[in-house]
């Protein structure tokens, strides 16, 4: 299952020459291009995953692009930032969008309203629940799940990397040990 999701996303990850060819990035093709923003490391690569869900979960179009801009004075790595904002996807979207009202109208203390359809007055009345329950709660409820989500993929990026570390060094303690 692991090779198959590394060759899906080394066929996916945005490359160096895809930021070197982009007409848009020419101004900022210096920072963008720095070869420590592209290497795999136990740090870059977890900022990369938080600021990928942060992304993911708050912006809801072009995220791919803001994760990369955003990428640079984070010191994140730009592919893995890039590729972890396809957390949020059609299939993903809805039920964080549930969740993120859920979770913001307890926080805030809203009660659903109660809009009867039919006549103008339950427009006015979605609009106006919209604008004052609905929205604030959801916008709410994506703010915390984005930032604890970033906490999470940070910490399991972090400890994740240094358990295949860990591994790897493992196995070669063992190998090192059978030989004669």
């Amino acid at each position: 299952m692991f090779d198959r999701m590394r060759a899906w996303s080394q066929r996916n990850m945005p490359t160096r020459d895809t930021f070197e060819n982009s007409r848009w990035l020419r101004p900022i093709a210096h920072r963008v291009l720095e070869p420590s923003l592209w290497r795999f490391h136990r740090r870059s690569v977890a900022r990369g995953v938080a600021l990928g869900v942060l992304v993911g979960v708050l912006i809801p179009i072009a995220q791919t692009v803001f994760a990369a801009l955003l990428a640079l004075p984070a010191r994140a790595n730009v592919p893995v930032a890039a590729l972890t904002t396809f957390i949020t996807n059609p299939f993903t979207t809805p039920p964080i969008w549930l969740g993120a009202y859920w979770i913001g109208s307890r926080i805030l203390g809203a009660e659903g309203a109660q809009v009867t359809p039919g006549g103008h007055e339950a427009e006015i009345g979605w609009v106006e629940w919209t604008l004052t329950q609905a929205g604030p709660a959801t916008l709410l409820g994506l703010v915390i799940i984005a930032v604890v989500g970033a906490a999470v993929g940070y910490l399991i990026a972090s400890f994740g990397w240094r358990g295949w570390v860990a591994h790897k060094w493992a196995e070669r303690s063992r190998a090192r040990a059978l030989r004669p």
